[in-house]
């Protein structure tokens, strides 16, 4: 049954990385590989002998000798685990998303577009890198890189050219998310389970996350398509214009509240969606007060209009990249459906043993987490390694996780997004920016090991 599961989840991610041969949106193949793995599950599992628990990141002692209604519970217990922090993610992903949408409801962005009076391909490559190398540390990489590509949309007319840009934001998102222990969810994993503290975590991966950044950037601007000037942006239809007298209130607040989420889960210690649906409602209520004039519930014979057409939530709402949040779902669940096997704490044992060099198995972590979510292999890692809090291991499995997913654009949440908002496909970000990844890679990685 376990070979059965394997293949459906490869054919799956092949389908995935084919969708544009097959013509079907890569939401299709991710929920049904999703959906397949987890009944194939419970149909042979009286057959498992291994489980993997997600709560203490080890395997189920005895699993195999469990009556078939134990079995049925631990199913049902870390499916229910898994839907809870995946809906972690999707709704923080969701509230960042909105927020931003209703930032660019009121052309918010414009007052950063304002501010960049560059038309030179290079000038403006580096500049929106070093933005996102900065945001993501701050806000995370999955957000700033939402931020980022929404201004680039109000720069830069050519979508081909805009790809660039996108693909090259990505791997600065991820690289800046490495360092800080809110940038990326995998900081946050090993950060929330006292492996590493916010000071050591910067002192050690600040200066390989900026080589992981500055080397791929440098070489892409000397290629043709960074070279010369932009055209001019082409203008918006008057449908899509709005009041901009509330532009820059809307943009400071907005991102203020983004700002503000981790320090809610630092007073609260909540989960950190439920910081930015606090923060969503506060930019929703601004939004709707500063709105409310344009639009009334009911007309002047009486009859009852539809407010949500100039809702500014309404709005933001129904521009959401819903296919994109499906897919993120689908690809969460199935990777979470080989980590309950034991398949992936089996996987990073064998490679332990039999490759003794733990930098090695590390390095190999990182080109993993490219072709598999980085998060289920940072939680079987925390179950391999028993090393101590602030241990260089620890810090190396941050800085492998967090920008090896660039490598791919799968491999990360960052990328996912810039996949959905660009239309990026998998083969094109595969051939154009892959490399560059790569070399910024083993590039940073070649800076911590020297540093140690």
């Amino acid at each position: 049954m376990e070979t059965f599961i394997i293949i459906t989840f490869i054919l799956g991610y092949l389908a995935i990385t084919l969708e544009h041969q097959l013509k079907i949106d890569k939401l299709i193949p991710a929920v049904i590989m999703m959906a397949i793995c987890w009944a194939l599950i419970a149909l042979g599992i009286e057959h498992f002998d291994t489980w993997f628990d997600s709560h203490t990141h080890e395997l189920v002692t005895g699993f195999g000798e469990f009556s078939h209604h134990e079995k049925s519970h631990w199913l049902e217990s870390s499916l229910l685990h898994h839907l809870g922090k995946t809906a972690e993610i999707l709704f923080f992903l969701l509230g960042a998303m909105t927020i931003v949408e209703i930032i660019d409801y009121f052309d918010g962005f414009s007052t950063f577009k304002n501010y960049i009076k560059t038309r030179s391909k290079t000038r403006l490559l580096w500049i929106f890198t070093i933005l996102a190398f900065i945001l993501s540390a701050i806000i995370d990489n999955l957000t700033a890189t939402i931020v980022l590509i929404t201004i680039l949309r109000k720069i830069i007319a050519d979508n081909k050219v805009r790809m660039w840009y996108a693909g090259l934001i990505v791997i600065a998102a991820n690289a800046g998310g490495a360092w800080s222990p809110i940038g990326d969810v995998t900081t946050t994993m090993l950060w929330i389970g006292n492996k590493v503290t916010t000071a050591k975590l910067i002192s050690h991966l600040f200066i390989p996350s900026v080589i992981c950044m500055v080397i791929p950037i440098f070489i892409a601007s000397l290629f043709p398509v960074f070279k010369g000037q932009l055209e001019k942006v082409t203008q918006p239809s008057p449908e899509e214009i709005h009041d901009t007298t509330y532009s820059s209130i809307m943009l400071y607040v907005g991102l203020s509240m983004i700002l503000f989420v981790p320090v809610f889960k630092t007073l609260t210690h909540l989960p950190p969606y439920v910081g930015m649906m606090f923060s969503l409602g506060v930019v929703c209520a601004l939004a709707e007060f500063f709105s409310s004039k344009n639009f009334k519930l009911t007309s002047i014979d009486g009859h009852i209009k539809d407010s949500g057409h100039h809702s500014p939530v309404h709005k933001s709402l129904s521009k959401i990249e819903m296919p994109s949040v499906l897919f993120f779902f689908g690809i969460l669940m199935a990777v979470a459906a080989l980590e309950s096997l034991g398949l992936l704490y089996e996987f990073a044992e064998s490679m332990n043993q039999a490759i003794p060099n733990t930098n090695i198995v590390i390095l190999l972590l990182g080109f993993g987490s490219a072709v598999i979510d980085n998060v289920p292999l940072v939680a079987a890692s925390l179950g391999m390694f028993k090393e101590g809090i602030d241990d260089p291991l620890w810090h190396f499995i941050a800085y492998s996780a967090g920008t090896g997913g660039s490598m791919l654009i799968i491999g990360s949440a960052a990328g996912v997004v810039a996949m959905g908002m660009e239309k990026i496909s998998f083969f094109w970000y595969l051939k154009n920016i892959s490399l560059l990844a790569l070399l910024g890679f083993l590039s940073g990685a070649g800076a911590f090991l020297i540093m140690q």
